[in-house]
C-alpha cells in the first residue's frame, strides 16, 4: 500500500508540473460539501491512504502533508507512516495552517491548485485573500485526477424513493411553502441547496448514494413558484416522478446544473458560500445578485415535527431492545475467550436488523477494547482485531437507520476488573454527561455556552477531549447534522425546543483507555421564568449506563438522582419488549445505586 501512495504522489506530481502548479490541495468532502462521501470522491483517501473522515491533504512538487483532527491523530499516524506524508495535528498550537504552511513552502509567483468542484465558495476565497497577500496564486481546474485515477468507483448509480408522509410529518408542497414564506419575506427569487441532507428533507427522498448516509446525489434549486431537480435520470423510477411532479418539481440531468445557473434570468439568489462548491458559485449569471446567508432549510430541518419526535422515540424503543439484548449476550460471551471488536460488532448488527424498520447502520460501528479505545474513530481490520478478555473496558459507539429515526450511542462497558485510573475518568466522564443533560437554560442559548458543563469535571483534573460534545442527528437521515452543537468553537445557532443533540464527552488516553458516554437528547421546553421561557434536554435514548466503573462517592446526589430516574425510566420502557431472561438482566443493570 505504502508503495502504492508514493507511485501516486509522483503521478500527481508529474500532473503539477505538466499544469504549471507548485501544490495541489485535496479535500475530504465531495461537491455538495458533504462529511461522508461516495467512493467516487474518496480522493483525499486514495492519494494519502488515510481512511479517516475529515482531512486534507497538501501535495508539492518536494513535500506532502496531511491536516486532520484529534479523532484522527492515532489512526492517521498509523495510515501514513513510510508514505512520505507528513502528519499536521490540527488545534495544536504548533501547527501551521495551510495557507501558513503553504506560504512559507512556496515563492512569490507560484500557482496551487484546487478542484472548484470540491471546495466551498468562502473555503477558496478565504484561501485565495491569505496567498495573494503572499504573491501566490490560486487555480481551479476541475477533476485533475481523473485521468491519474484509473479504477476509479464511478458516481453512484442507486435509484432514489419517495420517503413517506407517515414518517416525515409533512409534505414537500408543505415544505416547499414554508421555504418560499422565508424567501419571499426576504426578497429571494431563487434559493439553491446543494446540500443533500438538505435536499432529501425538503422533497421527502431518500437513495443510497453514501453509505450509511440514505441521501440522493443531486442539486435543488427552489424558486417562488417552482423548483427545479438535478438528478441523473437513471436515479428517478415513476413513483418518484409522479411525488416530484406534485409538487411542481422539474428534473434535469445531474451535471446540467452549472449551464442552468449560467442562463439564469437576472434574480436575487441566496446560496451557503460554505455549503456552495466554488465551480457552482462562479457558474451564476453575472446578472444576477448573489445573497450570501445559511440556508433555512436547515434550521426548518433541526427542529422537528410532532410525527417525527413521536418517529425518534419509536426509534429509540427498538434501538434500546437491540442494544439490552447485546449487552446480556456480551456479557455472557466475553469470559468463554472467543469474541473480538469485530465479532461484537456483527452480532450488534444481527439483533438490531431484526427490529421493525430497520435500513442499516447509521456509521461503521467503532468497537475499541483496552488502548483502542483511545483512538476515537477506531476502525477494527483483521490485523488489529482484539481478543476481549473480562477486564479492562470495551467503547461500543453505535448506531441506525429506521425509517421512523436515527440513533446513535456510545457506551463504555467493563469487561472485568479496572484500574482506579480507568475507574476515575470513567466517573469524571459520566459526572460531565450527566451535568450537560441536566441543563436548564434561556431561549437564546447556544451550544457553546453549555459545552462548559461537560467538560468541567475533567478540566478540573487537567484533562480535555478535543472532538465536539454535541451534534445534530438527522430523521432517517445523516447521523451528524446542523446547524446546532455543543463544543468550544463558537456557533451562533441558539438552541430550539424540538431539536435533536448529542451529549458525548470523553477521554482519550494513548495506549491505555479510551471513554466516551453518550446519549441524545431533545430540547422541550423547561417553562416560564425571570426574563423569559426556558428550555431543558429530555434524555430520548434508553439504554442501560455501565455501573461498574462508577466511583460512587465522586457523584453528587443530583448527579446519583438523574442516574436512577434515567435508569428507571430505561425498565420501564423496555422491559416490556424483552423476554423473562433478558427483564431480568435490564433490572439488574438499572439497579438504584
Amino acid at each position: 500500500m505504502v508503495q502504492d501512495i508514493k507511485q501516486r504522489l509522483e503521478a500527481l506530481r508529474r500532473l503539477l508540473k505538466a499544469e504549471g502548479l507548485a501544490a495541489f490541495i485535496i479535500p475530504s468532502t465531495d461537491s455538495h460539501m458533504s462529511e461522508y462521501v461516495a467512493p467516487h470522491w474518496q480522493t483525499r483517501e486514495w492519494i494519502s491512504g488515510f481512511t479517516g473522515s475529515a482531512g486534507t491533504a497538501v501535495i508539492t512538487l518536494q513535500e506532502a502533508g496531511l491536516w486532520t483532527d484529534s479523532r484522527y491523530f492515532l489512526q492517521a499516524a498509523r495510515q501514513l507512516e513510510g508514505s512520505g506524508i507528513t502528519l499536521y495535528k490540527e488545534m495544536l498550537p504548533e501547527t501551521p495552517d495551510i495557507p501558513t504552511f503553504l506560504a512559507t513552502t512556496l515563492q512569490p509567483g507560484d500557482t496551487v491548485g484546487i478542484d472548484g468542484t470540491v471546495f466551498s465558495a468562502a473555503e477558496a476565497r478565504n484561501l485565495q485573500q491569505r496567498l495573494a497577500s503572499k504573491g501566490i496564486r490560486l487555480r481551479s481546474i476541475n477533476d485533475p485526477l481523473k485521468d491519474i485515477w484509473e479504477d476509479r468507483p464511478p458516481m453512484p448509480e442507486a435509484p432514489a424513493f419517495v420517503y413517506d408522509t407517515c414518517f416525515a410529518g409533512k409534505s414537500c408542497t408543505e415544505k416547499l411553502a414554508e421555504i418560499r414564506r422565508q424567501m419571499n419575506a426576504k426578497g429571494i427569487e431563487a434559493l439553491l441547496v446543494p446540500a443533500l441532507d438538505e435536499i432529501a428533507w425538503t422533497l421527502n427522498i431518500r437513495g443510497n448514494d453514501v453509505h450509511c448516509n440514505p441521501v440522493v446525489v443531486s442539486y435543488l434549486l427552489i424558486g417562488l413558484r417552482d423548483a427545479h431537480l438535478f438528478i441523473e435520470p437513471s436515479k428517478v423510477n415513476q413513483k418518484l416522478a409522479e411525488h416530484l411532479q406534485e409538487a411542481t418539481v422539474t428534473l434535469h440531468p445531474y451535471t446540467e446544473i452549472y449551464h442552468f445557473l449560467s442562463q439564469l434570468d437576472a434574480c436575487n439568489i441566496q446560496l451557503s458560500p460554505n455549503q456552495t462548491n466554488h465551480a457552482l458559485y462562479t457558474s451564476i449569471r453575472s446578472g444576477c445578485r448573489i445573497i450570501e446567508d445559511n440556508s433555512p432549510v436547515a434550521l426548518l430541518k433541526a427542529v422537528r415535527n410532532e410525527q417525527e419526535i413521536k418517529g425518534l422515540r419509536s426509534a429509540m424503543l427498538k434501538d434500546g431492545v437491540a442494544l439490552v439484548k447485546f449487552l446480556k449476550w456480551l456479557e455472557e460471551a466475553v469470559p468463554a475467550g472467543h469474541e473480538t471488536e469485530i465479532s461484537v460488532d456483527k452480532r450488534l448488527h444481527e439483533l438490531r436488523a431484526q427490529q421493525p424498520l430497520y435500513m442499516g447502520e447509521s456509521f461503521d460501528t467503532i468497537a475499541g477494547y483496552k488502548e483502542h479505545g483511545a483512538i476515537v474513530h477506531y476502525e477494527a481490520t483483521p490485523e488489529t482485531d482484539a481478543i476481549l478478555k473480562p477486564e479492562g473496558f470495551l467503547l461500543l459507539d453505535s448506531g441506525a437507520q429506521y425509517l421512523d429515526g436515527t440513533t446513535d450511542i456510545t457506551r463504555t462497558i467493563a469487561l472485568g476488573p479496572l484500574t482506579d485510573e480507568e475507574k476515575t475518568d470513567y466517573t469524571l466522564i459520566l459526572k460531565g454527561h450527566i451535568d450537560l443533560a441536566m441543563a436548564v437554560f434561556p431561549e437564546g442559548t447556544r451550544g457553546v455556552q453549555l459545552d462548559v458543563l461537560a467538560r468541567m469535571p475533567i478540566w478540573q483534573h487537567r484533562m480535555n477531549y478535543l472532538h465536539g460534545t454535541g451534534h445534530g442527528i438527522g430523521h432517517f437521515l445523516n447521523v451528524h447534522e446542523g446547524p446546532q452543537s455543543i463544543r468550544m468553537n463558537e456557533n451562533p445557532v441558539v438552541l430550539r425546543a424540538g431539536m435533536l443533540t448529542s451529549n458525548e464527552p470523553g477521554v482519550y488516553k494513548a495506549g491505555s483507555h479510551g471513554i466516551r458516554t453518550e446519549n441524545l437528547v431533545l430540547t422541550i421546553p423547561a417553562g416560564e421564568g425571570l426574563f423569559g421561557n426556558y428550555l431543558k434536554f429530555e434524555t430520548v435514548t434508553l439504554c442501560p449506563i455501565c455501573t461498574k466503573g462508577i466511583v460512587r462517592e465522586m457523584l453528587t446526589p443530583d448527579e446519583l438522582d438523574w442516574l436512577n430516574r434515567y435508569h428507571r425510566t430505561v425498565y420501564e420502557k423496555l422491559s416490556p419488549a424483552l423476554d423473562e431472561d433478558e427483564r431480568r438482566w435490564l433490572q439488574e443493570a438499572c439497579r438504584e445505586i
